[in-house]
């Protein structure tokens, strides 16, 4: 603002009112600072003269009251008891010095030893009256401040005087100490001060903008000018809502008399609705009030925001001219709305279907009557739609109006559009067809002419037709109708359908995609999982597999959850229950390569802590190698438990093993329910720590449960709690089938929206019965083959399987004669009579015979090959003192 009136705003002009303020408090500080330096200087010596009067009166008080002064008063040689006291003391209470005399007055002590002896220079009187006399006086070592105190003797009379005192010098010391401080101190005032002044005056120079009067005039002059000169009427109203200013326009606008300030607003003839505003003072933005002819745009700010006077200021402008633009704008902003909401509203799920209905939906209510979408058949299968989709048949997937009496193509009709229809050729190249007046029969009616003719007589008489293109092809087609509005649809409708559809081709086109991953995932899962129960006679088993729900745990459907039931050798069965962390296509194929891994391991009939260990030293490695593959998009096992459990029908022997997985729960017969103390193993991948197992003594018809964590834990729930509800629930329902009890656990558990895949695998346990299990010890001696093939003979018969004589003899012989002659240790055989006839030779070798191809002219190494030719399977199984050699005999099919 300076510049503008010709001075340079950093020039320092004192004739300004700031400068004048400036330099005016600059000088009163000056004068209180340094007054309040004089008197601190004056204070000071006064309080430290004050403060060497009371210390001299203390130390002379003190040392005439010491212990042993009277006595050496009147010892022989007062000085020479006296003199070191009283230097001592001198010396540790800071004073100039101690005279100690008799009642003449005489010195017995000096701090100059040659002042000894002779007259004390000051006033006695009163100290040798028994008083205590202050003084400033000049002595032997200069001007000083003493203090005179008598010393008495025990009947009350004075033995003699004590003087203790600091010299001037001293004194001012002291004050002459505390000069720095003070100056500081000043010096710090007197900066705070002058900032504190300089802050003042910047700001009310900045409020007058570096101006003199003349300049404020002129400024004012010119404001004025302005102020009256804009095409925008400004008014100003004071607090109690009388005007204060009005310019021109807004005289111009509101038709107001010459005399009208001071005046309340509300009478200024205002509409009641405008006069109210204004006086108000509230803010308003862009209000629009009728005035008159006039249409005015009022904004209106309060004055007191920034520490201004109460009241108000508006602005009123003229945008009568606009009026005739306000609907078509009322009418873009509703198109803008509706697009907005069809992205709120459209696309809310990802099924291919229901977003096609979703966008019928919207735009029958929000657009037009009737609304349509036809998809291309490969784009509801999932798959990815050709270029010329366009030119395929379409299928009607969405319909929605406000009557369903309609001659539209019903829902689920495959359509063929006519090429040479416009709108047949218009959807073959991707562009919009626009049909304002459907009864002119401009051609569209050749795609089916007898439904155009029920259409036009339903009152349907304007159509758009849109393509679904998305990523350059194209995926089906939208159309939409009016019957009940009067209005044909114009140009810019057609440029709103184009923006809607295209919006929800991309919805729809999402929806496509994730329906494809969505059928390869369960596809495969689906490979991957048990297809049903394998035949075995150990337990009575059920199963249930959820999959997590869509939206809460990635691809709905899929997961890692896993379980099998694998019979084995010896008519045991193994129980398998295992969980990889995460949804999805990497989930779900960890999880397969997991269950073929299991199911490997278990061919080899390895104990289940041994088996885990080997499933443990696979996922390290499938880490280990999709970790090094460095490929975007490569991950690893990100976390995998599992519990491995075997159970022996002819023992009733279980053994578990789990690895990071939640323990098990045992059943008994009684109905208890417990959780087997399983020992916990770290999840699979971790290594380093040892499985161990657990062996579990089961009776007939105690039941065995395997779960996974999505079965007990849930957001609202802690897996404590979840845990204590699942060992309630299967008490409760301990006398049911395992099917049941499935259903059940199920009914009690299962949260309202499943985030996890949940498996859970019951076997209720059988117990062969002892009359279908035979064996034998046989002794190290090959004469007792014979005796062994005599009783397995005689079992055979008694069982009824004379048809399996012959060739469970030579099974026999060859394994017997093999461990009698390579094995050591006793020698047992075993015949166990269950879905299959099985054979078991154990013995305390653990060497396993090999199957060889023997030469044609050796004599031997033809066993093996024999008994792998009539067994259906054979196999070696370890033990922990030794091995066993078993077999397996199909049985005739009315045994079985």
């Amino acid at each position: 603002m300076a510049e503008r009136y010709g001075r340079p705003r950093s020039v320092p002009r004192m004739r300004t009112v700031a400068g004048q303020v400036f330099l005016l408090q600059l000088a009163i500080v000056v004068l209180l600072v340094a007054a309040a330096m004089v008197a601190l200087v004056l204070q000071s010596r006064a309080d430290s003269e004050r403060e060497a009067r009371n210390r001299s009166v203390a130390v002379a008080e003190t040392f005439a009251h010491a212990p042993g002064i009277e006595a050496a008063l009147k010892s022989p040689d007062p000085t020479a008891i006296l003199q070191p006291r009283a230097e001592e003391a001198r010396k540790r209470s800071g004073v100039d010095f101690i005279v100690v005399t008799n009642t003449d007055g005489i010195r017995y002590t000096h701090p100059l030893p040659d002042r000894i002896g002779k007259k004390f220079v000051g006033n006695l009187g009163p100290a040798l009256a028994g008083g205590i006399t202050t003084e400033k006086i000049t002595g032997t070592i200069g001007p000083l401040v003493q203090a005179v105190v008598p010393v008495k003797a025990s009947d009350g009379s004075v033995v003699g005087l004590v003087s203790a005192g600091i010299t001037i010098e001293h004194v001012g010391s002291v004050v002459q100490d505390q000069f720095p401080l003070l100056f500081a101190a000043t010096g710090a005032v007197l900066v705070v001060t002058t900032g504190g002044t300089a802050l003042v005056t910047r700001r009310l120079r900045r409020q007058t903008h570096g101006l003199g009067p003349a300049e404020m005039t002129r400024m004012y002059e010119h404001h004025d000018a302005v102020l009256h000169a804009v095409r925008e009427g400004v008014l100003i109203v004071s607090g109690d809502g009388r005007l204060v200013l009005a310019n021109d326009e807004a005289r111009r606008l509101l038709n107001l008399p010459p005399d009208v300030e001071g005046c309340p607003v509300t009478e200024l003839g205002l509409d009641p609705l405008t006069a109210r505003l204004l006086a108000s003072g509230r803010t308003a933005t862009d209000e629009v009030h009728m005035i008159g002819d006039r249409l005015l745009a009022v904004n209106q700010r309060p004055t007191d925001q920034d520490g201004g006077p109460p009241g108000s200021v508006a602005t009123l402008r003229d945008t009568t001219e606009l009026r005739a633009l306000t609907g078509k704008a009322d009418v873009a902003r509703g198109r803008l709305k509706l697009l907005y909401d069809a992205g709120t509203e459209i696309g809310t799920t990802l099924d291919v279907a229901r977003t096609c209905e979703e966008l019928t939906e919207f735009a029958a209510a929000r657009f037009a009557d009737y609304s349509t979408v036809d998809l291309v058949e490969e784009v509801l299968r999932g798959e990815e739609p050709t270029a010329a989709g366009g030119g395929h048949d379409m299928r009607r997937v969405a319909f929605s109006g406000r009557r369903g009496d309609t001659a539209l193509y019903p829902l689920g009709k495959l359509i063929h559009f006519v090429p040479s229809t416009r709108m047949g050729f218009g959807i073959r190249k991707g562009e919009a067809v626009l049909e304002p007046d459907l009864t002119a029969y401009t051609g569209w009616q050749e795609q089916d002419p007898k439904r155009a003719r029920k259409l036009v007589e339903h009152g349907i008489h304007s159509m758009i037709a849109v393509p679904l293109r998305a990523r350059g092809v194209i995926l089906g087609v939208v159309m939409f109708w009016r019957s009940e509005k009067p209005e044909p649809f114009e140009e810019e409708d057609l440029s709103l359908a184009e923006e809607l559809v295209a919006r929800a081709a991309v919805s729809i086109d999402n929806a496509r995609r994730y329906t494809r991953e969505h059928t390869m995932a369960v596809t495969l899962q689906r490979s991957l999982l048990p297809r049903g129960v394998p035949e075995q006679s150990a337990i009575d088993v059920a199963y249930r597999y959820l999959p997590a729900q869509a939206g809460l745990g990635g691809l709905g459907g899929v997961g890692g959850d896993w379980f099998d039931i694998i019979p084995l050798p010896g008519a045991r069965v193994a129980l398998v229950v295992g969980d990889v962390v995460g949804h999805g296509l990497h989930a779900a194929a960890t999880m397969g390569r997991l269950r073929t891994a299991v199911h490997n391991f278990s061919s080899l009939d390895l104990p289940p802590d041994e088996l885990l260990w080997h499933l443990d030293e696979l996922v390290a490695r499938i880490d280990q190698d999709e970790t090094a593959d460095g490929t975007e998009g490569s991950e690893g096992v990100t976390g995998a438990t599992c519990i491995y459990a075997i159970y022996n029908p002819v023992t009733g022997l279980c053994t578990m093993s789990r690895a990071g997985h939640l323990p098990p729960v045992v059943v008994h017969p009684d109905g208890t329910a417990v959780f087997a103390d399983v020992p916990g193993g770290p999840p699979l991948g971790l290594g380093g720590l040892p499985f161990e197992t657990l062996d579990l003594q089961l009776p007939e018809g105690s039941r065995l449960v395997l779960y996974t964590d999505g079965l007990i834990e849930d957001r609202d729930r802690d897996i404590d709690d979840g845990l204590a509800l699942l060992r309630e629930t299967l008490a409760a329902h301990a006398d049911r089938s395992p099917d049941e009890t499935c259903e059940a656990v199920l009914k009690e558990l299962l949260p309202e929206h499943p985030s996890d895949d949940i498996a859970l695998l019951i076997g209720r346990t059988r117990v062969l019965d002892p009359s279908r299990v035979a064996d034998w010890e046989v002794p190290s001696d090959p004469s007792a083959v014979g005796e062994v093939r005599s009783a397995v003979s005689r079992k055979l018969a008694e069982w009824g399987l004379e048809e399996e004589v012959f060739t469970t003899e030579l099974i026999l012989s060859e394994l017997v004669t093999n461990a009698i002659r390579y094995a050591t240790g006793p020698i047992r055989v075993r015949l166990i009579r269950d879905r299959s006839l099985i054979c078991e030779v154990s013995d305390h070798s653990s060497t396993s015979p090999h199957l060889r191809q023997a030469a044609t002219m050796d004599e031997g190494g033809r066993g093996l090959f024999l008994v792998a030719q009539f067994a259906e399977r054979w196999g070696t199984r370890y033990t922990a003192d030794g091995k066993v050699i078993w077999t397996e005999q199909l049985l005739p099919d009315e045994e079985a």
